[in-house]
C-alpha cells in the first residue's frame, strides 16, 4: 500500500507529451534520405506520405506552406532527401517526420556536378560556335545511335522515311542510361568516324530525369562528340531538358524526332521548291529572250550597212599608208646623214694607227718591271740573311750549344736561377743544346 503512495502515474497524454518533447529535443533538425510510398495529398494541401528504406518506414508529413516551393512532383516509389524534424502525433500515439525541405535523391549533386563540368569544358572551348561543324543539306548516309528499344528509334525512322525515304539510315543500338552506357555511346560515335560511311550522326533518346540522362552529362560522350570528324546532331530529352552532349555536338534538336527533322529536308517541299524555280526560270528566259530580240532590232535599224563602213576604212588605210611611207623616207635619209658622220668620225680615230705605238710601250713596261723585281728580291733577301744571323746569335739554342744548360724543377718546370730554390733529393731536369738529363741535387752551395 505504501508502495503504491510513492508511484508517479501517467496519463496516456502526459506520457505522449514526454515522449514527444524528448524527440524533438533529441532531434531538432536531420536530414533523411528515403524512397516515398501512400503518397496522398488531401483539400488541405498539405503531403502526407510513408518514408520507407529496406528496414523500416516511418510517417511523414509536409504542411502546404513548405510544399508549394518544390519544383518538382512528389510520386510513390521516388527517393527523397530531406531536412526536416521528428515530432509525436498525439492523438494516435505515433512519431513522424516533419519536412521542412524535400529534393530528389542525389538530384542536388548531380545538378553541381553537371555545371561544374559544363563550366570547365565552356573554358576549354569546347562548346564555342567556331567549332562548329556544319550540317550537310541533304546527306547521303545517317548513322542513329539510341537505345534499340523504345519509341526513339521509332520515331525517327518515321520522320525520315515521310521527309526523305530515300536516304539510308544505319542505327548502332546503344544503352542509354545505366552502368557502361557512356562507353557504349563513345564506341559508336567512334565506329562512325572510322567507317567514314555517314555525312552526319543522330544522337538520340527519350526524356527522362537527370540521373536518367547521365550518360549524355558525361564528360567523355562530350568528348567524344566534340572531337567527332563526323557531324553530330544531339537530339536527347524534351524540349526543355539539357545535356553537356547538347552543347558540344554541331547542333541541338529539341527532341529525336526534331532531330530528324533539322537533317532530312522534306522531299515534297523540295520537289516543290524545285517546280517553282523551274517555272520562274523558264519565265526569266523567255522574258530574257524578248527583251534580247528587241535589243536586237533596235540596234539592226541603227547599223550602217557594211559597204560604206568598208569605203571608209579603205579611204583611210590609203590616207595612213601615204603618210606613213613619207615619215619613212624621211627617217631613212637621217639615218644615212648619220652613218656617214659616224664613219668619217671613225676613220679619224682609227685605232691600228696607234696599236704599234702601245705595243713598244708594253714592251719597255715589261723590262722596267722585271729590273725592279730582281733589284727588290735581291735587297730584301740581304736583309732576310742579316735578321737571320741576329736572330740566330740571339737564340737559346746558340747559347746551349756554346756549353751552357738550363736547369728546371720537376713537375713545377719552373728555372732554376737561385741554389735555394731546390733542395737535396729533390728531382731536377738540365735541358742541353741536344737532350734533357733527369737528375736529383745531392748537395748545394
Amino acid at each position: 500500500m505504501d508502495n503504491a503512495l510513492h508511484r508517479h502515474l501517467y496519463t496516456v497524454s502526459e506520457l505522449t507529451f514526454q515522449i514527444r518533447e524528448c524527440l524533438e529535443e533529441k532531434f531538432p533538425l536531420i536530414w533523411v534520405a528515403g524512397e516515398v510510398s501512400n503518397f496522398r495529398r488531401p483539400a488541405s494541401g498539405h503531403f502526407y506520405f510513408t518514408l520507407k528504406d529496406d528496414g523500416a518506414q516511418i510517417a511523414s508529413v509536409m504542411f502546404r506552406g513548405q510544399n508549394r516551393h518544390l519544383k518538382f512532383k512528389i510520386e510513390d516509389g521516388m527517393s527523397l532527401t530531406g531536412l526536416g524534424r521528428i515530432s509525436v502525433y498525439e492523438p494516435r500515439g505515433s512519431y513522424q517526420l516533419i519536412f521542412e525541405y524535400l529534393e530528389p535523391k542525389g538530384v542536388g549533386e548531380l545538378q553541381v556536378a553537371f555545371e561544374q563540368l559544363k563550366s570547365r569544358l565552356a573554358a576549354e572551348g569546347i562548346f564555342d560556335e567556331a567549332c562548329k561543324k556544319p550540317i550537310p543539306f541533304l546527306p547521303n548516309r545517317i548513322s542513329v545511335i539510341t537505345s534499340r528499344t523504345g519509341a526513339v528509334i521509332h520515331d525517327i525512322l518515321k520522320v525520315a522515311h515521310r521527309r526523305f525515304g530515300n536516304v539510308p539510315i544505319q542505327v548502332l543500338p546503344v544503352r542509354v542510361q545505366g552502368y557502361g552506357s557512356e562507353k557504349e555511346v563513345v564506341s559508336a560515335i567512334q565506329f562512325v568516324n572510322q567507317m567514314r560511311n555517314s555525312d552526319v550522326i543522330i544522337l538520340a533518346r527519350g526524356g527522362g530525369s537527370l540521373e536518367d540522362l547521365q550518360a549524355f552529362n558525361s564528360e567523355i560522350v562530350a568528348r567524344a562528340v566534340f572531337a567527332s570528324e563526323v557531324p553530330v546532331v544531339c537530339g536527347v530529352g524534351h524540349e526543355t531538358d539539357f545535356t553537356i552532349a547538347d552543347f558540344a555536338a554541331d547542333l541541338r534538336a529539341p527532341t529525336p524526332s526534331a532531330a530528324a527533322e533539322m537533317v532530312l529536308p522534306s522531299k515534297t517541299d523540295l520537289l516543290r521548291r524545285h517546280m517553282s524555280a523551274s517555272q520562274a526560270l523558264t519565265q526569266r528566259m523567255y522574258f530574257f529572250m524578248d527583251m534580247r530580240r528587241k535589243r536586237i532590232q533596235e540596234i539592226s535599224r541603227r547599223v550602217v550597212h557594211p559597204r560604206r563602213h568598208v569605203q571608209n576604212h579603205r579611204l583611210r588605210v590609203d590616207d595612213l599608208t601615204s603618210r606613213l611611207a613619207g615619215r619613212m623616207s624621211d627617217m631613212i635619209h637621217r639615218k644615212r646623214e648619220r652613218l656617214a658622220w659616224r664613219v668619217n668620225t671613225l676613220s679619224v680615230h682609227m685605232p691600228l694607227s696607234k696599236i704599234d705605238q702601245l705595243r713598244n710601250q708594253l714592251k719597255q713596261f715589261r723590262q722596267n718591271l722585271r729590273f725592279r723585281v730582281r733589284a727588290v728580291c735581291k735587297d730584301e733577301s740581304a736583309r732576310l740573311k742579316a735578321h737571320t744571323d741576329r736572330l740566330k746569335g740571339l737564340s737559346p739554342n746558340a747559347i746551349l750549344a756554346r756549353g751552357y744548360s738550363i736547369t728546371f724543377t720537376v713537375p713545377e718546370r719552373e728555372i732554376v736561377r737561385d741554389a735555394d730554390a731546390v733542395h737535396a733529393g729533390q728531382a731536377v731536369e738540365v735541358s742541353l743544346a741536344r737532350g734533357r738529363i733527369q737528375c736529383r741535387v745531392e748537395g748545394k752551395k
